[in-house]
């Protein structure tokens, strides 16, 4: 991705150089969805990212950033919506230790030990190997957030372990009954995860496990994946399971090379949710040159409903 430098200002030292930069950064996709079923089958697929980050670095070489994202995406009914600036996230890190704060993702969301999406389908990602899993991750995005996370990530080598945390704290207003005034109903939300991930060779396994307190009710889930590369075919196998789901998710994706600039791409993912359907899908990315890729795919979402678009996604 190409960033544009907005403003650097250096400071020197005897001690050395402190550095700070702002960048911005993103991608935008356009084209065609269909989705069997849905009130409004065919859409004109739209989205436009824009991450900003401020990066500053002290003489001791430890490495400070802020970001936040600006999003538009296509709405119900044709409609157009905007979000953003975005609630912030934070980092920090010096060698092959990082934390995070704020607006960011926790361990399984951010890949940092577990491939959980894998090669996703078409130009949205529409289906994914994980796409019949049911578990509640937290990620970065634009717009507000409800809850406040914190990850530590810690990598020595071939091996990083991670561990995340987040509190989430809701109040709804409850009517009041005759002769009493309004009061307010709080639940509360608590939820970490844990998990370590190995690299060797062209190839990687990796597990989590985490745990919901909701309310005083406990949602346990877990995800473990391996993934690698032969020749010109990249995999990657998935199996994720909760309290909450009825049976455990497996899933798969393969990203095959037929040139430099073109790849096939299919995914399978079952269990998952009670009366689930096995969801699939064949899918094709092609670049173009100067960031930019032509991509497509046509599946079987888990609710038994063709799902398909094609589109241009470009990057800057």
């Amino acid at each position: 991705m190409k960033k544009i430098l907005f403003a650097t200002t250096a400071l020197v030292a005897t001690a050395g150089v402190a550095a700070a930069e702002v960048t911005i950064g993103g991608s935008a996709r356009f084209g065609l969805g269909y989705t069997e079923g849905a009130a409004e089958e065919t859409r004109v697929e739209q989205r436009m990212r824009v991450n900003i980050t401020g990066i500053a670095e002290t003489d001791a070489g430890v490495k400070f950033e802020a970001r936040m994202r600006l999003e538009a995406n296509e709405d119900a009914n044709s409609a157009i919506s905007g979000r953003g600036p975005g609630a912030a996230g934070f980092a920090v890190s010096y060698g092959g230790f990082r934390l995070d704060v704020g607006n960011v993702s926790d361990v399984i969301d951010s890949g940092d030990v577990v491939d959980y999406y894998g090669y996703g389908i078409g130009l949205t990602s529409f289906l994914e190997q994980s796409s019949n899993g049911a578990l509640s991750l937290t990620g970065f995005g634009a717009g507000s957030q409800d809850q406040t996370t914190i990850k530590i990530r810690y990598s020595v080598g071939d091996f990083t372990v991670a561990a995340s945390y987040s509190d989430r704290v809701a109040v709804a207003a409850v009517a009041p009954s005759a002769g009493s005034v309004g009061n307010a109903a709080v639940t509360e939300r608590q939820q970490y995860q844990i998990g370590a991930g190995y690299n060797f060779g062209n190839y990687s396994i990796g597990a989590a496990f985490g745990s919901n307190d909701n309310a005083g009710v406990d949602d346990d889930f877990w995800a473990a994946s391996f993934k690698g590369s032969v020749g010109a075919a990249s995999f990657s196998v998935l199996a994720s399971d909760s309290d909450s789901q009825a049976d455990v998710t497996v899933g798969a994706s393969l990203n095959y090379d037929v040139t430099s600039a073109t790849a096939i791409r299919f995914v399978v993912s079952d269990g998952g949710a009670a009366g689930a359907e096995t969801a699939y899908g064949l899918g094709f990315r092609h670049g173009l040159g100067g960031g930019v890729t032509l991509a497509g795919g046509v599946g079987q979402n888990s609710a038994d409903n063709t799902v398909a678009d094609l589109g241009v996604s470009f990057s800057f």
